[in-house]
């Protein structure tokens, strides 16, 4: 059943569900991702221990989620909106930089912002079809295939 009215709400559970897989793939703190607990290991070649099926599992998992994600935000954006997505936040880090909040040599501080921004790049993919909706009062359809089922 379809969910009719969108709100504010409605994106922010978007929103932490992209942040939560763009952190779960990779954040700066130790071991904390599936990068630094899976990939790095093998990177460095130290003795992480043998590549087991539970990281198998837990990396094909967060790829599916990636390739939900993106999928949905490449489709509903299109790529000019995807560049105007990406643009956006670019624009407002450089803010945030150009008024004094963050530094250049913060990449720590960096890092976390172009994460985060990536979250939202994600979230307004997954929800651009229902503002779109709110505002124009027009429907999005995927391609059929003529199937009635």
């Amino acid at each position: 059943m379809a969910v009719n009215g969108f709100g504010l709400r409605n994106f922010f559970i978007r929103f932490l569900a992209a942040l939560a897989l763009v952190f779960a793939t990779y954040n700066p703190l130790d071991n904390l991702s599936y990068y630094r607990w899976a990939i790095e290991p093998l990177l460095k070649l130290a003795d992480g221990g043998p590549f087991s099926a539970t990281k198998a599992l837990v990396g094909l998992v967060i790829l599916i989620g990636w390739v939900v994600f993106l999928r949905a935000t490449h489709r509903s954006l299109g790529a000019i909106g995807l560049f105007l997505a990406v643009a956006f936040f670019a624009v407002l880090i450089w803010l945030l930089i150009e008024q004094g909040w963050v530094t250049v040599g913060s990449t720590g501080v960096l890092t976390w912002l172009a994460l985060t921004a990536v979250a939202g790049v994600m979230a307004a993919g997954m929800s651009w079809s229902h503002v779109r909706r709110r505002m124009s009062g027009q429907l999005d359809t995927d391609d059929a295939d003529g199937d009635a089922s």
